[in-house]
């Protein structure tokens, strides 16, 4: 394979497993996104520089990069004014018709692979794309020093929410979850409580068990299940004039309390990926500002693919990573 003026060719190294590549493989579509033909998985990804464009100024052979997987088509608007993951024709990694990077080696974009410092691993290289998730989410709803958040869900993207929201200068974190291993987790990495979801508890007891935790209603409700309970309980536990970000996907229609929300002034706010987060996160992992190392849980050599992600799809650990470079299989 030979690079285009402005690509490098990349040997991958590490492949994290997200929920969605695991959807597109069990239902072959993600809402309006629908896998028609064959479908390279993957886009939690770093790798090693192995050829280098003619263009391309800031890497050379043999660097290691973390590879941002979404990249700009066209130079329109939303390009224009910074927020380039808003753009309608954007490649995507494994987002169909666009092949993802879960294999041996790569082609990518120059600009949008972030060399990485000596000290951070492939494995964490990998990880800035769910951490880039809570980054763009914490942006979004404001979080900053002394800020009360309330995360729903406990999965790999509510735990990179809390990493953040910690790091950005939260002073109280409550999450929930279904699952006790997942909160287990969730308070070795930070959060200050934790709640335990059952099927039995309406939205409204659920968001007052939350208050009565942190002392206060939170200013920030990060929502990471999508479901539709769930983001109810959000809404009815954000303070008056707090935010609401929405991350997690799940059925197009949702019924909320938009009433409740309006009068009290509670902003609702969307997420779609990320933008311009990878150099940020770099430097926070590098510094040792954040530590993602504990959401890995799993690891598989790439020629045991479906095993892996038959993990994820059990639900088993949080993080499964895949090794894509038979020679090197180190973090």
């Amino acid at each position: 394979i030979e690079p285009g003026p402005n690509d490098v060719l990349l040997q991958m190294h590490s492949v994290g497993i997200c929920g969605s590549d695991v959807h597109y493989w069990q239902h072959g579509r993600i809402a309006d996104f629908v896998v028609k033909d064959p479908m390279v998985l993957g886009h939690e990804a770093s790798g090693r520089v192995v050829k280098v464009g003619s263009a391309v100024k800031h890497l050379k052979v043999g660097d290691r990069v973390a590879i941002e997987p979404g990249v700009p088509r066209e130079m329109d608007e939303y390009f224009k004014t910074g927020k380039y993951n808003l753009s309608p024709t954007i490649f995507f990694c494994a987002t169909p018709p666009d092949d993802g990077n879960l294999c041996r080696f790569y082609k990518h974009n120059a600009n949008f692979c972030y060399k990485l410092p000596d000290n951070v691993t492939f494995e964490e290289g990998a990880l800035i794309e769910p951490l880039s998730v809570g980054i763009h989410a914490c942006q979004r709803a404001g979080v900053t020093l002394g800020s009360t958040v309330f995360i729903c869900g406990a999965g790999p993207i509510g735990l990179v929410c809390l990493i953040v929201a910690k790091a950005l200068g939260a002073s109280q974190v409550v999450i929930t979850d279904l699952f006790p291993e997942r909160l287990a987790l969730a308070k070795e990495l930070g959060a200050d409580f934790q709640l335990k979801v059952t099927g039995k508890v309406e939205p409204k007891q659920l968001a007052k068990k939350a208050e009565d935790l942190l002392g206060v209603q939170p200013h920030v409700a990060i929502e990471c299940t999508g479901v539709e309970s769930s983001i109810q309980t959000a809404i009815y536990a954000t303070r008056p004039g707090g935010v609401v970000v929405v991350v997690g996907l799940g059925s197009e229609m949702v019924t909320l309390p938009l009433i409740n929300a309006a009068t009290r002034e509670v902003d609702i706010r969307g997420v779609f990926r990320y933008r311009n987060t990878w150099p940020m996160a770099i430097a926070m992992l590098a510094s040792g500002k954040v530590n993602v190392k504990p959401l890995v849980t799993h690891r598989f050599p790439l020629e045991q693919a479906v095993k892996a992600f038959e993990t994820t799809r059990q639900g088993i650990g949080i993080k499964v990573m895949l090794k894509c470079d038979q020679e090197d299989q180190n973090p």
